[in-house]
Order: C-alpha cells, then structure tokens, then sequence
C-alpha cells in the first residue's frame, strides 16, 4: 500500500516481528502512525481523546497507559482526532497543530498513533462502528477522561465503552491552584494573552528548535 503524504513524513520507525519497543536510540522515540480504520494488532493499551494541547492532564493520562502498556508487554495505542471536534463544531483556538500533537505524543514514548479526520463524513458514523474499529486493535484496556463521548450525536460514552471493554476514566487533573487542567481552560487563558499561566498548564517548553526537531522538557 502506497503511503499518504501524512503518513511518509511522520512514520518514524517500522516494527520487525510485530514488535513495538518503546526505546530511545540516540534521543529518538520511534512511533508509527496510521489513519483510521487501517490499524490491526493482537493486543494493545489504547488512550483516546482529542488531547490538543496535550496538556499535563493528558500526559498524565498517557503516563498511566503507558505504565499499563509496559505491564502487560503490548503497544501503546493513542487514538485521537483532526481538528479536535471542539475545533470542528465550535471554531475555538486550535492549540497544538497536527504536526505538534505528533511530536509530543512521540516525545511521551508512544508506540502507534491513530489520526482519524474528523470531517462530515466522520461525524456521521455511529458509536457501534467506533466501537467496531477499536475491536480491531483488541485492547486490553482503555485509558479516557470522565468526558469522553463518541458516535453521531454523542450517542457513546464512557458507559458505553465499557460494555465491549475494560476502561479506566482518569479523574480530572488539577494545578497547583486547585483548577482543573482543560484545554478550554488553556485556550481561555491564551484568548486573555495571560500566556506564562497557559504554559504552566500545558506543562512544556520547547529548548531548541531547528528545522529537523524540536527537544521538550516536561514541567510535570
């Protein structure tokens, strides 16, 4: 199968006998990713959300399945969406671009991302057939926040997910003030130029830039 531009310019590594390491190799995380509906595997912990910004909240999410994922000896799955459906729906301030969410998610160690386009003909498809793509990647175990809903209308959620799955649902992650860590939080704080506040609870700060990489430390 000839690949898509997407996906020539951010495959990172392929995996030799169906084995996904999450190593580092001179500083880099290898991580392939997939459009929707085109990933198989065995086993797998998944992590689902539209994770942009992928602010402290959802590094701690991801950290969790991570943790999860290297237990249980199966690939660490994030299945997430572009644009983000808020950005869809309601025209907000997209934080991270596509081409950022992909280079955090790396940097986080994961092993497969899925990237699903969430456009008309996505919105359209219902929760069964949602629920019928992830059986594909047979999890073992699902990793989302309280939130998370799916399918035309919202007409999946959490409770729904875990008629066909075992699912963990990470309470709400707060900051040092006490306020709950949200993208929407993020974006409020962006809109209001307060942007030291914004960056706190993203949680990162980019190093060094060039035109091949940029290196992240965390504020976790």
């Amino acid at each position: 199968m000839e690949l898509s531009w997407f996906q020539r310019t951010y495959l990172l590594s392929t995996r030799k006998n169906d084995g996904i390491v999450d190593r580092k190799l001179e500083g880099v995380i290898y991580m392939r990713i997939h459009t929707e509906r085109t990933l198989q595997l065995p086993a797998s912990v998944l992590t689902i959300g539209a994770l942009d910004g992928v602010h402290l909240g959802h590094q701690t999410l991801i950290s969790r399945a991570k943790e999860r994922a290297k237990e249980l000896e199966v690939p660490l799955v994030v299945y997430t969406f572009d644009p983000p459906p808020r950005v869809y729906f309601k025209n907000t301030l997209l934080l991270t671009p596509l081409t950022e969410k992909i280079k955090r998610l790396r940097f986080l160690g994961v092993d497969h991302v899925i990237v699903a386009s969430f456009d008309a003909d996505y919105v359209t498809r219902g929760a069964s057939s949602f629920l019928d793509e992830l059986t594909d990647l047979n999890p073992l175990e699902i990793w989302a926040g309280p939130d998370f809903q799916f399918g035309r209308n919202k007409e999946g959620n959490i409770n729904t997910l875990r008629e066909r799955f075992t699912v963990h649902v990470l309470d709400p992650i707060r900051c040092d003030l006490g306020e709950i860590i949200s993208s929407s939080r993020i974006r409020t704080l962006m809109m209001q130029d307060m942007l030291y506040q914004a960056e706190r609870l993203l949680g990162w700060q980019t190093l060094f830039h060039d035109s091949k990489e940029d290196k992240y430390i965390t504020n976790k």
